[in-house]
């Protein structure tokens, strides 16, 4: 399963590195999550610089997509050269949003207005103004497509994609590896009480 994480300049650390390693602990299950990326090379908002695992194109081969979030989120959002290489497809992929990526979500057309969005606090108010909801939780999932808020809710976007993908326990296994010594039990229980709603959803679907 190749995951592409959508990684633009000014971009949140957390965002696009928590949830690509998560995922990489399930790297002998075939999982392979990458940093994507419109240009060789992007810089965080701290900066931090990566050097691009995966051009933009490769978004759209990708059996999931992780639209990260970042300072110039708006900005890509209004991009029309960068939002034309991003030919996603929920028939065929999961995908989720983190953070202010629910402006590049929104501006993809993949989320209709009026719908839950889940984006950070700050990010909220605009969200609104495009028209969506913005649920007072970190998670949700519309089909194939999930949103969250918050930096350290990307450990709910691994572990949705984990379970869709491979199924929970392979979700419960990457977040028990990586989860603090004496919490782990606590960390797997959040973290699949937050996507357990929508996968018993997509199993009913």
């Amino acid at each position: 399963m190749d995951v592409a994480v959508l990684t633009f300049d000014a971009f949140n650390e957390l965002d696009s590195f928590v949830a690509a390693a998560l995922l990489n602990r399930l790297g002998a299950e075939g999982v392979r999550a990458q940093i994507v990326s419109p240009t060789p090379q992007v810089v965080s908002k701290n900066g931090i610089v990566v050097t691009a695992q995966q051009p933009l194109a490769f978004a759209a081969q990708a059996d999931a997509v992780i639209i990260g979030s970042g300072m110039k989120s708006d900005e890509v959002a209004r991009d029309p050269a960068i939002l034309r290489q991003l030919r996603l497809d929920p028939s065929r992929q999961l995908i989720a949003s983190q953070c202010s990526g629910a402006l590049i979500l929104a501006a993809l057309g993949l989320v209709e207005p009026g719908r839950p969005l889940c984006t950070d606090l700050a990010t909220a108010p605009h969200v609104k103004a495009m028209g969506f909801t913005v649920p007072g939780k970190a998670f949700h999932v519309e089909g194939n497509v999930a949103s969250a808020g918050g930096c350290l809710s990307s450990q709910y976007v691994a572990a949705w994609i984990a379970a869709r993908a491979l199924g929970v326990e392979a979700a419960e296994r990457m977040i028990w590896g990586a989860a603090p010594v004496g919490e782990k039990d606590a960390y797997v229980a959040q973290a699949l009480s937050a996507v357990s709603p929508f996968l018993r959803m997509a199993e009913a679907a």
